[in-house]
């Protein structure tokens, strides 16, 4: 008598299919392309972009450290004050501490649409707190400062 032959054993091997039949889901593009970078790295590549921009014109800029945050911190009594949100902020070099310019991503693409037009903030934003930083105008560490 022949014996029916038991399906096979379902065990925690991989799927080869979703529950309906379509197959794996996997990323839309490799990681190589664009596309697959997140909001926050590509944030970032922009700020780098900007600061690689200066340091031709300014040097001792690659002694300065440059920070990516979501938001900027609340006051000591846990409340926003009366001004905007800032965009970018600075923390002078403390006990052998190199300097920090920071950059909020959050209020930065909030106030953009497009790439172009948030790498132009993102531009303005660095050459202000650059300028902040080394008591120059931001004239002075970018001569486009404001055309674009």
């Amino acid at each position: 008598m022949d014996t029916p032959v038991p399906p096979p054993a379902v065990g925690p091997g991989p799927r080869r299919r979703d529950r309906h039949g379509r197959g794996m889901r996997g990323p839309i593009a490799p990681p190589q392309v664009p596309l697959s970078a997140s909001r926050a790295e590509a944030f970032a590549d922009l700020v780098q972009d900007s600061v690689e921009r200066l340091e031709r014109r300014w040097p001792q800029l690659a002694e300065i450290d440059f920070l990516v945050l979501e938001v900027p911190r609340l006051d000591g009594d846990g409340r926003w004050s009366d001004e905007a949100v800032p965009l970018g902020g600075t923390v002078p070099s403390v006990e052998g501490r190199p300097a920090r310019v920071v950059i909020y991503r959050r209020p930065v693409e909030i106030r953009t649409k497009a790439r172009e037009e948030r790498a132009a903030l993102v531009h303005e934003v660095v050459v202000e707190q650059v300028a902040e930083l080394l008591g120059l105008t931001p004239e002075t560490v970018d001569p486009r400062y404001g055309e674009e």
